[in-house]
């Protein structure tokens, strides 16, 4: 089964994004997410994968959707249970990045998830779900102040 990694920046009311866009544009955060998630797979749903630029560099793109892509770069899944079936058959890590319905389907069956947590407030419509930090090992990365915010790296493993 692969390494299932979830990757998110959180804002202090668990805010995601509005209008499927990011909320805080913090370069060394997306320079960090472009560290964590090169070479490997990266899961979202049809929303994400619309709010992309282009297709991310040196990453597997796997969509979960109905919506119909004409991308043969892409792999794309129509049932969450059968892109279930296809990370067991994977030996790797892979990364989970959004949107908010994507994060709930794998919130309890993630081996880790790796949190901006971002200390400010904004408008949402878009939010991470709830989860028991009991339930992981907690670990700040790295801290940062950029264009007067506080934010930090947090990675959060389950604990088994």
């Amino acid at each position: 089964m692969a390494s299932i990694k979830i990757i998110a920046a959180i804002g202090k009311n668990n805010e995601l994004g509005i209008n499927n866009e990011l909320i805080w544009h913090l370069k060394e955060d997306l320079k960090f997410f472009k560290r964590e998630t090169m070479g490997h797979k990266i899961v979202m749903g049809y929303n994400t994968f619309l709010s992309l630029p282009k297709l991310l560099p040196k990453r597997t793109h796997i969509v979960l959707t109905h919506h119909k892509i004409n991308n043969n770069e892409i792999i794309i899944f129509s049932d969450f249970e059968e892109l279930l079936s296809y990370l067991k058959t994977l030996n790797e890590e892979v990364y989970v990045m959004g949107g908010s319905s994507i994060y709930k389907l794998f919130l309890n069956i993630a081996d880790e998830l790796i949190l901006t947590e971002i200390d400010s407030e904004a408008l949402a419509d878009a939010y991470f779900p709830t989860f028991n930090k009991e339930q992981y090992d907690k670990k700040i990365i790295d801290e940062h102040n950029e264009n007067n915010i506080n934010y930090k790296h947090v990675r959060y493993r389950r604990k088994k």
